[in-house]
């Protein structure tokens, strides 16, 4: 039985792009791991309380801090990619390991806004929590949180007045 040349094409097409699946498993990015803490750490800087702690690190340490645990499915290609840009992303509008390092207006506004987004919902990310259950904040939490960051953001703008 002979095939035809869409036959081919489609045979082909798929060991190509089996091929590229299988290549790209060599290539991953640096991972977000760093031992040393920051002089610029939030938590050096400002008080964290315990009950503030626990839930920046269930729910927000991965993607916004120099310090990601991550999953085993990081280790397969190209979900390795989308999460490293995912943090990368995180990083670059809020990084609490790098906190200390902008001027205290932009520390209050981004605590404002911090307190913006978990009480409109718009943080931890659905796509995050779909997979990692324990982020899911509970309404306490997210007082918790966004009491927090508000009181800190006002510290922050009445020191700075002075």
């Amino acid at each position: 039985m002979a095939q035809t040349k869409a036959h081919k094409v489609i045979k082909y097409t798929f060991i190509g792009l089996l091929a590229a699946l299988l290549i790209i498993q060599f290539f991953h990015p640096a991972k977000n791991i760093n031992a040393v803490s920051s002089p610029q750490d939030i938590a050096a800087l400002y008080v964290v309380p315990d009950s503030v702690h626990e839930v920046l690190q269930k729910a927000c340490m991965d993607c916004h801090s120099n310090n990601t645990r991550y999953p085993w499915y990081n280790n397969i290609q190209p979900v390795a990619w989308w999460l490293n840009d995912h943090i990368t992303e995180g990083k670059r509008d809020l990084n609490f390991s790098e906190f200390g390092a902008r001027p205290p207006e932009k520390q209050a506004r981004k605590l404002k806004k911090l307190a913006k987004e978990v009480k409109e919902g718009g943080m931890p990310l659905s796509s995050y929590t779909w997979i990692h259950r324990d982020a899911i904040l509970t309404e306490r939490e997210k007082d918790i949180l966004i009491n927090w960051s508000n009181t800190l953001s006002e510290q922050i703008t009445s020191q700075a007045k002075k």
